[in-house]
């Protein structure tokens, strides 16, 4: 019987339906009073609580379907999630925090507690790579600004928190996933509960294969997920172990050629087309340690994750409480990916490569070893594009984490003091290429240059082992341990409708390893075959011999001081001031703020630091629930980009609104949230020029609305997704359009067991660009941009039992 969605679901690729129940009028709609655990002292009421917190149950997550662990957090009020990238690498950022770089800086992803990432933005290694949602999740809560700050390392702008299904009781579900207009198959399966008295335990996971809703011309997306957990109850408390293994490739998708308004040029589809081909699946060059390699560009991002964790807690006498969550993770794999460093007209690509009346052959493909006499008619948009293959090993990205927390009752108070301590490894190689090849959405060939004496000045499409046009920056290597060690401690006093708490954290860090750039040599038979081609004449290797030390240390002290006030059963108030921070990692490194002995220019560099300030309402009534918060921040941030080798040192300001609300009358419901913020650049010591400027791809308003209509028989409903404009990048010369999109979704019900879904994405096609290279429009009217993938469709059935 179908269920009201407290959020509103993304667009999607997939839906698997699940069971529901219309909600009455006067049901909590917003689900204030469930219990929340995720940043808090102890378990509490989103009520009860000071803080602005949402959660996600396994009705709605099986509802939502998400192709990627970023489209679930377009659905939570206040997160700023770019999902254009595929299964990971996206940008995700919390009211008006700044998203300098990529990945989420600011925001920490957890699983069950703790952290998957210590780091949430490692340069192609974001967090949510190696974190998938599927069956096994029983619900996500997420924390934005408040007692994050306190709780949590590194996480000063929020927490998202997946929480597994642990077998209460006994249920299970199978379901699978067929792409409509897409090679897409998933299937997804979970089954828990009592083994007896005492035992209880939870497995499911996923497997999927397919292109994905782009097509690549091969099998982007492969592979899968299990997890199990057991627990033992015991009168005053429980234990548990839990394994997960993640082994699963996904296709990344990079900035791709398109016109500075989003129209897609002749030849290459915004909505559809990839920058990967068929035509160039594998990469020879140079390891970390010179020997000769081989990569396979189709694994894409390919985490490979497993861990081992335990937890207990135990209400022991005298009111006292004892928690403690252990989780040891061993992680490798790899992210490789076409990233576009040059689109210009072919003919000029071909002399800068190859001198003035050089000509483009091409490489491979139906008419490899063909000349192409007019470079400017060449697939109807004249253009050539200079690749440089994003080529990067996890060598080890293993840590441990250990939260253990300690509580006592007194009357009205409770006071809870906690230590944590984690250790994340950083080792990973940058091994990259420079390739030439034809814009093309389809099968698009690789050229070579030949000079104007005849002379080859490429290999089979194979500019460079390295990449040159960047200077030879980025073949390097990284290898540091990051230990991370924090006690904190909170108050929280409780009397009548008024609660008020105080919690303090102190983290400090070492950072101890090494860190190897780029060293050139000449004449180097790379590819074995006895001659050495224009390529091989200038190569790049890790200069393991004058690798640098990472020697530094790191420590601040974070607070936050919030009150709850109930002005009747279903009304309360709150407020809330933080000062939280962010410890800085491998972005740090090969910049100016790490000094030759391997320590750090000065405190301020090693660590970001951010202060909030959030006023909020929570009401709930008979057929109505909003969550309405008002916030302030102010954030530090030293950072690196690798796509366009720069360093920043900013302060930024944002102030806005966050809103969340639900309206239920009979079987129609509408749902959905929205956040409004008005956000600038407050200084930058490196580039002056863009202060007062509104921080890159920063909309003033985001946000999510979703009717539905539901029975007992059938749901049908529409989500809308929308944002205004944003600029490209801080310079607040190339804006983006806004744009809306529309997602249909429909359930079946044949019995309360079984179920038939059709999900359609982007209904109307529509172009949506979340991020882009350029910060202004060249010359040639063509931008590097991502956008939203066009319209999808697909079908899903489910049976639980």
């Amino acid at each position: 019987m179908p269920k009201l969605r407290a959020f509103a679901p993304s667009t999607l690729a997939v839906a698997i339906a699940s069971s529901f129940a219309v909600p009455s009028l006067g049901e909590d709609l917003l689900n204030l009073e469930e219990i929340i655990v995720t940043a808090t002292a102890r378990p509490v009421s989103k009520l009860e609580s000071s803080i602005s917190v949402s959660s996600m149950g396994t009705d709605d997550i099986a509802d939502f379907a998400p192709r990627s662990t970023a489209e679930i957090f377009r659905n939570i009020p206040g997160i700023r999630s770019e999902s254009s990238g595929g299964e990971g690498n996206a940008n995700i950022a919390v009211r008006g925090l700044p998203v300098a770089s990529g990945g989420a800086k600011f925001l920490l992803l957890q699983e069950d507690g703790l952290p998957v990432m210590q780091f949430g933005d490692i340069a192609f290694g974001n967090a949510d790579i190696f974190v998938r949602a599927d069956s096994t999740v029983q619900r996500i809560e997420s924390i934005r600004g408040g007692s994050a700050s306190t709780f949590a390392s590194n996480s000063p702008g929020g927490v998202i928190n997946f929480i597994s299904n642990t077998g209460e009781e006994a249920a299970g579900s199978v379901g699978i996933t067929l792409g409509m207009d897409y090679d897409s198959f998933r299937t997804d399966f979970e089954y828990g509960g009592p083994i007896n008295d005492e035992w209880r335990f939870h497995i499911g996971g996923y497997f999927r294969e397919g292109d994905g809703p782009r097509d690549a011309g091969y099998k982007g997306n492969s592979g899968g997920q299990v997890k199990f957990n057991l627990t033992r109850e015991f009168e005053n408390g429980y234990a548990r172990v839990y394994f997960k293994h993640l082994d699963d490739q996904g296709i990344s998708y990079m900035p791709m050629p398109t016109t500075a308004s989003g129209s897609s040029i002749p030849g290459y589809d915004i909505l559809e087309d990839t920058l990967q081909t068929s035509l160039l699946k594998n990469n020879i060059g140079v390891d970390d340690d010179g020997s000769l390699r081989k990569s396979d560009i189709t694994e894409g991002m390919h985490p490979v994750y497993t861990s081992i964790g335990a937890e207990f807690s135990f209400e022991l006498a005298d009111d006292w409480n004892v928690t403690n969550r252990f989780r040891k993770a061993f992680v490798d794999g790899g992210f490789v990916s076409p990233f576009p460093a040059q689109i210009d007209d072919a003919q000029s690509i071909a002399e800068s490569i190859g001198g003035e009346g050089a000509s483009l052959v091409y490489a491979n493909g139906g008419n490899a070893g063909e000349v192409i006499a007019d470079p400017s008619a060449l697939n109807g948009n004249g253009l050539a594009m200079r690749m440089h293959l994003f080529d990067t090993e996890y060598n080890d990205f293993g840590s441990f984490a250990n939260d253990l927390k300690v509580s006592k009752q007194f009357d009205d108070v409770t006071v809870t003091f906690g230590y944590y301590m984690a250790s994340q490894t950083i080792d990973m190689s940058w091994l990259w290429n420079s390739y030439l090849l034809e814009v093309k959405g389809d099968k698009a060939a690789l050229l070579d240059v030949v000079d104007a004496n005849g002379n080859a000045q490429t290999d089979n499409g194979l500019i460079a082992y390295g990449v040159p046009f960047w200077g030879n920056c980025c073949t390097r290597n990284y290898d540091a341990e990051y230990d991370i060690r924090a006690p904190y401690m909170s108050v929280e006093w409780v009397t009548g409708d008024l609660t008020v708490d105080l919690s303090v954290r102190h983290d400090s860090g070492e950072a101890t390893g090494s860190y190897a750039g780029t060293v050139q040599a000449s004449n180097v038979d790379v590819n074995r075959d006895g001659v050495i081609s224009v390529p091989e004449q200038s190569v790049s290797f890790v200069d393991n011999s004058n690798a640098m030390p990472v020697d530094y240390d790191w420590s601040y002290t974070s607070y936050s001081l919030g009150a709850n006030y109930l002005l009747s059963e279903d009304l309360a108030v709150f407020g809330r001031i933080s000062h939280g921070g962010r410890a800085n990692a491998d972005r740090l490194l090969f910049g100016p703020n790490i000094l030759a002995d391997g320590d750090v220019l000065d405190d301020d560099a090693a660590v970001d630091e951010v202060d909030q300030f959030e006023l909020g309402v929570k009401y709930r009534g008979d057929n109505l629930g909003l969550f309405v918060t008002a916030f302030y921040a102010e954030t530090e941030e030293q950072n690196f980009e690798a796509t366009t080798q720069t360093f920043f040192a900013r302060e930024y300001e944002a102030h806005g609104l966050e809103f969340e609300a639900s309206y239920q009358i009979g079987n129609f419901n509408v749902s959905g949230s929205a956040t409004w913020t008005d956000a600038e650049i407050a200084g930058d010591q490196l580039n002056p020029s863009v202060v007062g400027n509104t921080p890159r791809r920063q909309a003033d308003w985001i946000y999510s609305v979703t009717p539905s209509y539901d029975t007992e028989q059938f749901s049908v409903g529409a989500n809308i997704i929308g944002t205004t404009e944003a600029y490209a990048q801080d310079n607040n010369d190339l804006e983006f359009d806004a744009y809306t999109q529309v997602n249909l979704f429909a359930h079946y019900y044949f019995t309360t067991d079984l179920s038939i879904s059709i999900n359609v994405n982007n209904l109307f096609d529509e172009t949506g660009l979340t991020e882009a290279e350029e910060g202004s429009v060249p010359d040639n009217g063509i931008i590097r941009a991502r956008s939203i993938n066009g319209r999808s469709s697909s079908l899903s059935l489910k049976y639980a039992f």
